[in-house]
């Protein structure tokens, strides 16, 4: 049994109406995000009965006439975060909140964005139908797999970039070698992506033609671009199994790139054995971001906190109300 407790409700130090809201898919970050917005956590609790059905309430106090933002990466189990964060919203609305907007920061289901053959759903419009129907006055996200998630959602939606952030991690890390460095894209999906680091930190560009084999298995064709005798960046918006990212690596180092790969994406899913294959594939240095919880502390991954980016677009919403 899960249990959230948050602290004392009272207005924050600058007499804003927001009030922060934790689910159970990561609490740290909601909190990190009450401290940068100088705003009050609310109480809630989340629990399961014997068979598994989730309970959740919150303290009315907390949130009666106030403006609510919950926090809640849907995240693995990524249904059952999914359906918290609507339980959360209604029990919010029920119990008087003036709005009710939600910070996802890594979003579920977009990947699901396009069906490959007849008889799959288009998983990303369901869950977009779901969140529509709580009502949230907006959504706030960070690096979305796809821009098809903001097109089929009927809620306006606050898109925020850990680029930025990343890079300069990037920069602030790797002085000694920034002039022999090369941005990799790990597939075309990531295309773009690279572009912008590659703008931010004035280094060229790399990318891996690849053919997915199986859920967890990449097949590398080509590498465009020159690599050799440089040093490999690879990013990505996600690392999931960590196969396109030791796909890539292999692919570089075998067209003669050099030195320790390097790799940044902002959303560490990092399913059980990702880790691992990631230092098979010759990855010496992550980088992420904290929008999940993010993965033990290693001396090889370094995490980039995204509270601070997700408090200026808070501050934004609330601006232009």
């Amino acid at each position: 049994m899960a249990s959230l407790e948050g602290v004392a409700d009272q207005q924050s130090q600058t007499g804003s109406n927001v009030v922060v809201l934790r689910g159970s898919a990561h609490p740290q970050l909601a909190e990190s995000l009450a401290e940068a917005l100088g705003a009050s956590l609310g109480r809630s609790r989340c629990e399961r009965f014997p068979d598994g059905e989730i309970q959740v309430d919150v303290d009315p106090h907390s949130v009666d006439g106030r403006d609510v933002l919950l926090v809640q990466p849907t995240s693995a189990p990524a249904s059952d975060h999914l359906l918290e964060l609507l339980l959360l919203a209604d029990a919010c609305r029920r119990a008087g909140a003036r709005s009710i907007s939600a910070v996802i920061p890594y979003f579920g289901y977009a990947r699901q964005d396009r069906r490959k053959r007849l008889g799959e759903p288009l998983a990303v419009r369901v869950v977009a139908q779901l969140l529509s129907a709580a009502r949230f006055e907006r959504i706030v996200s960070v690096d979305l797999h796809s821009d098809v998630t903001e097109a089929v959602l009927d809620v306006p939606m606050e898109k925020v970039s850990a680029v930025p952030l990343l890079a300069r991690a990037l920069a602030e890390r790797g002085a000694r070698w920034a002039r022999c460095a090369v941005i990799v894209a790990p597939d075309l999906g990531a295309v773009k992506l690279a572009r912008e680091y590659s703008r931010l930190l004035s280094l060229p560009t790399a990318v891996v033609h690849k053919v997915r084999t199986s859920g967890t298995d990449v097949t590398p064709e080509l590498v465009a671009g020159d690599v050799r005798g440089r040093r490999p960046i690879i990013i990505d918006d996600m690392i999931s199994t960590g196969g396109t990212i030791l796909s890539a690596s292999r692919a570089v180092q075998r067209e003669g790139c050099e030195g320790e790969v390097v790799v940044a994406a902002t959303h560490a899913v990092l399913v059980p054995g990702a880790l691992e294959r990631l230092r098979e594939g010759g990855v010496r240095e992550l980088l992420v971001t904290d929008t999940l919880a993010p993965p033990p502390a290693d001396t090889w991954t370094t995490v980039v906190p995204v509270a601070p980016l997700l408090a200026d677009a808070v501050r934004r919403i609330y601006r232009t109300r």
